[in-house]
């Protein structure tokens, strides 16, 4: 039985000077051709870029390869895909598609410092476990917490965010039920997320 090949180019947003297009004959290959929607999507929208301004950024500009809202572009757009292991960025650095859509102007990483880094655009599972472990604690004298998340203003941006949502609406609701679940569910050690208080 012949196979039937797509033989069809998809043209997507051009990043900057380059074309974009899909093709399937070989190349560059992804399996995560959405990831250039989700890219598109943000460029409209600006979620992570307005997200990215709740973070302080201590490190040093002459050591930054990755600029702040690369790497949470990358992180977001990594789980959105399904990859929420930090290790499967060591593969995911690689993806031309992934550094597409983070804004990555040298989406192959021929144009990297360091040799080790040339051909992988993005930041590998270290870089972004430094930007996971940021916080309160962390600031300017920190050897790896230099990248401090405030939680205040994360939370105006979601307020902020929802309440665009509602005025673009033609049908914003007249009221709005906000029901808080106080389930009483006890925890025990040192679990993430445990600052819930039943009383």
């Amino acid at each position: 039985m012949k196979t039937e090949c797509e033989t069809e180019k998809m043209q997507f947003q051009a990043s900057g000077p380059r074309k974009v297009e899909g093709h399937f004959d070989g190349g560059y290959l992804s399996s995560d051709g959405g990831v250039i929607l989700l890219g598109e999507g943000e460029e409209k929208l600006d979620i992570v870029g307005r997200f990215s301004r709740c973070f302080s950024d201590y490190r040093d500009p002459s050591w930054v390869e990755h600029p702040l809202e690369a790497l949470i572009q990358q992180r977001v757009f990594g789980i959105a895909q399904g990859y929420e292991d930090l290790n499967d960025h060591d593969a995911l650095r690689n993806d031309v598609m992934l550094a597409l859509a983070c804004g990555k102007s040298d989406p192959t990483g021929q144009d990297r410092r360091l040799e080790r880094d040339r051909g992988k655009a993005l930041a590998g599972k270290s870089t972004l476990n430094r930007l996971e472990l940021g916080s309160a604690e962390g600031g300017p004298l920190h050897p790896y917490k230099k990248v401090i998340l405030s939680p205040e203003r994360v939370d105006d941006l979601l307020l902020e965010i929802f309440c665009e949502s509602q005025r673009k609406l033609d049908c914003a609701p007249k009221e709005l039920i906000i029901d808080l679940d106080a389930t009483d569910d006890p925890l025990h050690g040192e679990q993430e997320g445990r600052f819930f208080k039943a009383y």
